[in-house]
Order: structure tokens, then C-alpha cells, then sequence
């Protein structure tokens, strides 16, 4: 199929793209790596009036390390920031994860803000958001915004982001010390969307473990540590509050056997990581 008639516009400043949205609303989107946007568009899931191509704005295309806190730009690509300067030892779960989402080809052209803003719940970047405690940062022609990952986030493939504003970036925070991370995944094949996907931090006081692709958002939750005789419990109690249900991917009990035992290994590795 062809997608619907629309106007395009290559925005030359953030400027340029408030005022379409702005003026536009709900009628407008924003056209960054395309990898979800375009097949939704050809196949006429998406009908919007007018096109706004981010990718030539220079503010956005920026990765920004201030010492506490990385600020990943609207128009900076999943590939970028995976070959980001030892990425591996500024934010670790973010560079366990990045290899899981697509394959190369798609993370060469996907970026980080349009996955968060598509918030698929099976998608691993919004995972990392959540599983962090990251936040999204919003701006419209009238305000700018800083939302909690895990308050923007308000269902399947729903944010609480207006029809004025855009994702104009994300930030994580950095490797703390005493602190591991470590990010498991099961899927069909590897680039495929996570059947369930599972990260985890653990530091001296607990462990936090979110979990992708089971509920209709990440969802996260803070478990004893890892030997304490209170994780399989815990585990248990988790996997049963997620509402896990029978899909043509796997069955609810495949997907609750997969939390407690995927989510116990990964909550062990992130406390070997420590350092």
C-alpha cells in the first residue's frame, strides 16, 4: 500500500517544528529514523496532514555527558550512541540492551526518543528508561517539560506527551558506584520484539527489576537482593501482578515462568557487577 497524501516539511530548527505542532496538533508527526513511523504510514495506520523531518537539526543530533546524567537528543540514532565513547562504562545497561533492539541496518537509522515516544511495551529502550529511572524531556512553543520515565508511560503504545509537544530528548543517569546492571531477553529470533525482556540494578539496597513485553508498559519493582530467601517469592508475586495473557507468541504461564526464572539471573549478574 501507498501512504495518504500528506505535506512534508525538513525543519531547520527546533523552532520551526513547535510551530507546526503547534499550529498542526494532533494532524502533525514527527519524522525521525522512520523504522516504525513509515510502515505505519504505508500500510495507512497513521493518516497525519503533515510530515516534519527532524533529522537535519543540529541541536538535536547531540549526546551530552554533564557527570551525573547522559541527555540523548531527539535526533540522535540507536546506532550513535551504541559506538558512543565507552558507553559500555558511562551507563552499562544502556550498552547491554542496545544490541537487542532491531538489527544494525535498523538501529543505522532508528533513534533512541522515537522508540521511547512509539512506547511499543515490548520495545527495550523504554525498558532501560524505566528500569533506570530516566526521564523524558518534552517542550511545545509554550512550556518545557520533565516527565519520570515511569509516569510517562501510560499504556500500550500511550504517553502522557500532548499533541503540541515533542520528545526533544532523554536522560539517564550514569554508572553509579556499588551499583550493577545487567539486561536479559527472549524472543523468537534475535531482533525480533522481546517476548519478555528483563533488566536489572541492584546496589547495597535492594535490586530494582522492570520488566518489557508482558504488561502494556515496563513495569518496575523493587525486590530483595539476590540469596535473600525472599526473592522467589517476591519473584512469584510479580509475575502474577503483571496480568500475563495467552498471545500467538507465548502463553501467560510461559511468560510468568519466564519472569521468575529470567528475572532471578539477571538480578544475580547485576550483583556480580558491582564494582
Amino acid at each position: 500500500m501507498k501512504p495518504a497524501a500528506f505535506d512534508y516539511i525538513r525543519a531547520a530548527t527546533p523552532e520551526e517544528v513547535l510551530d507546526v505542532l503547534d499550529r498542526e496538533g494532533g494532524n502533525a508527526r514527527i519524522l525521525a529514523g522512520g523504522q516504525s513511523l513509515v510502515p505505519m504510514l504505508n500500510m495507512r495506520l497513521a493518516r497525519p496532514d503533515v510530515l516534519v523531518d527532524i533529522m537535519a537539526i543540529e541541536e538535536w543530533s547531540r549526546i551530552r555527558d554533564d557527570g551525573v546524567m547522559l541527555r540523548i537528543g531527539a535526533a540522535v540514532r540507536q546506532g550513535v550512541v551504541e559506538r558512543f565513547s565507552d558507553l559500555a562504562r558511562r551507563q552499562p545497561l544502556l550498552a547491554a540492551a542496545l544490541p537487542w533492539v532491531g538489527h544494525v541496518q535498523t538501529r543505522s537509522r532508528g533513534t533512541v526518543c522515537g522508540s521511547v515516544a512509539h512506547a511499543d511495551p515490548s520495545a527495550e529502550l523504554p525498558l532501560v528508561l524505566v528500569a533506570l529511572g530516566g526521564a523524558v524531556h518534552l517542550r511545545s512553543r509554550r512550556r518545557a517539560r520533565q516527565i519520570p520515565a515511569n509516569e510517562f508511560f501510560a499504556g500500550m503504545m500511550a504517553t502522557s506527551r500532548a499533541d503540541d509537544e515533542i520528545v526533544e530528548a532523554i536522560s539517564v543517569p550514569l554508572k553509579r558506584p556499588d551499583t550493577g546492571y545487567a539486561f536479559r531477553e527472549v524472543a523468537r529470533r534475535h531482533g525480533d520484539f522481546a517476548i519478555i525482556a528483563c533488566a536489572a540494578v541492584v546496589d547495597g539496597s535492594g535490586s530494582r527489576l522492570a520488566i518489557g513485553g508482558v504488561a502494556d508498559r515496563p513495569v518496575t519493582r523493587l525486590l530483595p537482593l539476590s540469596g535473600a530467601k525472599e526473592l522467589p517469592e517476591a519473584l512469584d508475586e510479580f509475575a502474577w501482578d503483571l496480568d500475563a495473557r495467552d498471545d500467538l507468541h507465548a502463553t501467560a504461564r510461559y511468560r510468568r515462568e519466564l519472569v521468575r526464572r529470567l528475572g532471578r539471573v539477571v538480578i544475580e549478574e547485576a550483583a556480580q557487577c558491582r564494582a
